[in-house]
């Protein structure tokens, strides 16, 4: 469904009336506006709805880091890849470590959009790449 220039913009709006002044989401805030604009039904309050929900949900995956390598990481690295992370990314950021063999060594992290591969097997894909 393409959403309309008025439904993205109430939906921005929205979304910045959730949030604190330190940028921060609430979760009783993004509650309380789907109800209210399911209640109400505003003119295209589905693609408002509709943006609101995928602007939540991108918000949240930026909070949210997913930490991939091919051997379980020992406490004092996992300590220190979470302490650099969240100095990048914020004291709230969410980290989940998953062990990947596929990756045969390295790590991958992605946090949001942003994906950070280290692995052998992306340097080996690469190389193939450029020899081919």
């Amino acid at each position: 469904m393409k959403i309309s220039k008025d439904a993205l913009r109430a939906a921005r709006q929205l979304f910045r009336a959730c949030s604190d002044a330190n940028g921060k989401m609430h979760g009783s805030r993004i509650k309380r506006v789907v109800k209210l604009v399911g209640e109400k039904k505003p003119r295209n309050y589905q693609a408002i709805l509709t943006a609101f929900l995928r602007l939540v949900r991108l918000e949240v995956e930026k909070r949210s880091a997913r930490v991939e390598s091919a051997v379980e990481l020992t406490t004092p690295v996992r300590d220190q890849l979470r302490a650099d992370l969240q100095r990048k990314f914020g004291d709230d950021l969410s980290i989940e470590f998953y062990l990947n063999p596929a990756l045969l060594g390295g790590m991958r992290v992605r946090v949001g959009s942003q994906v950070w591969d280290g692995s052998v097997r992306a340097k080996l894909d690469a190389l193939r790449e450029k020899v081919a």
